[in-house]
C-alpha cells in the first residue's frame, strides 16, 4: 500500500498538468526544482525541504537517464532514473516527480507553471532556466544555497578512491 502511494507521486507531463490545476484550483501554492540527483545525499534532503517550506506542493523534474548522460558524461548517471524516480517519490517532502527528457526543464516548466521556482548554489533567480515564463505568469523565482561537502561528484571520488 506504501509503495503505491509512493508510484502514484510519480508521473507524467499530462498527469502532473491535472494534478497542478487541481492544486491551484484549491489555493496551493506549487514548488517547482529539477535535477538529476544521481547519488540521493544529505544536500539534496536539506535543499529539497527548503525548497518545500516555500509552498504546499513540491514538483520534482527529474533528468532522464539519456539526459544525464548528455549533461554529465558517459559515466552517469550511476543509479537508473527508475531507481532515483521512486527514491525522491519516497521523500515526505516531494508531491510528484516528473521525468523529462530534454537536457532542459524549460518546456515542463512552461506545462506547470509554477507559483515558485528553485534551483540551488550559485544560480542568480534571472540565471535559472524558465524564470521569464514564471515570472511572467506572477509567480516567484529563487535561488537556494547548497550544503557546503555534499556532492554527487565528491561520493563518486569516493567510491573510486580518489
Amino acid at each position: 500500500m506504501f509503495f503505491e502511494k509512493i508510484q502514484s507521486k510519480i508521473q507524467d507531463r499530462a498527469q502532473i498538468a491535472e494534478t497542478v490545476a487541481h492544486w491551484k484550483a484549491q489555493g496551493e501554492r506549487v514548488v517547482f526544482t529539477n535535477g538529476c540527483f544521481d547519488l540521493l545525499h544529505f544536500g539534496h534532503i536539506h535543499y529539497l525541504a527548503a525548497a518545500k517550506d516555500l509552498g504546499h506542493r513540491l514538483i520534482v523534474g527529474l533528468n532522464s537517464d539519456a539526459s544525464v548522460r548528455r549533461l554529465k558524461g558517459p559515466r552517469r548517471p550511476i543509479q537508473h532514473e527508475r531507481t532515483r524516480l521512486h527514491l525522491l517519490a519516497a521523500l515526505a517532502c516531494v508531491d510528484a516527480v516528473v521525468l523529462f527528457e530534454e537536457d532542459s526543464p524549460y518546456l515542463l516548466i512552461g506545462t506547470i507553471l509554477p507559483d515558485v521556482l528553485v534551483k540551488g548554489g550559485d544560480w542568480q533567480p534571472l540565471q535559472i532556466i524558465g524564470s521569464d515564463l514564471v515570472l511572467a505568469h506572477g509567480g516567484q523565482v529563487r535561488s537556494l544555497p547548497f550544503v557546503e561537502g555534499f556532492s554527487t561528484t565528491s561520493i563518486e571520488q569516493k567510491i573510486l578512491g580518489k
